[in-house]
């Protein structure tokens, strides 16, 4: 009963924050220079809520290759916190290189893909959630695919939620796991359309 509480909370703010508008509440991701490409790919796997395909499964060779012609812009990420940002966009733009993924920024028209972070907290005792959802969008606004999930992390700060600022009690490593997560579900929903 109280974890489908959590996930029904858990949707609403994430419903919430994707119609959030506010300019204050974005935040521009830190000057992304592209990486240099790597060799190193993530399996095909389907997505939770992705639909299954019937199609032949897909080689590690196909993957590497779509994931190189990739280049996944990072929009500004909504309702995390300066210092929660930071270590969440430094640990994307090292994931994505690890999976040969080129990162590009916001003037460049080769763009084939535009990841939009929706971001919040939840308090509960000593432990924060933190809730995310990213938007998969084509260039002319499409939008694709949803990657979301919760990381709940003990707070590094045990008064940051009695201050009212939740954000204060999230590790960078757990901003950093959230990346990580990202980029690899983002490079097998890719890798999963080929074929």
């Amino acid at each position: 009963m109280r974890r489908s509480h959590v996930t029904t909370v858990s949707l609403l703010v994430a419903l919430a924050l994707a119609a959030c508008t506010n300019a204050k509440d974005v935040l521009e991701p830190s000057a992304i220079t592209p990486p240099a490409t790597s060799t190193q790919t993530l399996p095909a796997t389907s997505t939770a809520g992705a639909p299954a395909t019937t199609a032949a499964p897909v080689t590690s060779a196909q993957s590497a290759a779509i994931l190189s012609k990739t280049r996944l812009q990072i929009a500004p990420i909504v309702g995390a916190s300066v210092e929660a940002a930071t270590p969440l966009t430094a640990e994307l733009q090292t994931r994505a290189r690890q999976r040969g993924i080129t990162l590009a920024g916001s003037a460049d028209q080769t763009v084939t893909h535009v990841l939009k972070g929706y971001f919040s907290t939840m308090s509960e005792g000593a432990d924060t959630t933190v809730i995310y959802v990213w938007d998969v969008y084509d260039p002319a606004g499409n939008r694709l695919h949803r990657i979301n999930g919760q990381q709940k992390a003990p707070s590094v700060n045990s008064g940051a939620s009695a201050g009212g600022d939740s954000w204060k009690g999230v590790s960078p490593a757990t901003m950093q796991t959230i990346a990580d997560q990202t980029i690899d579900q983002f490079a097998a929903w890719l890798g999963g359309k080929a074929g």
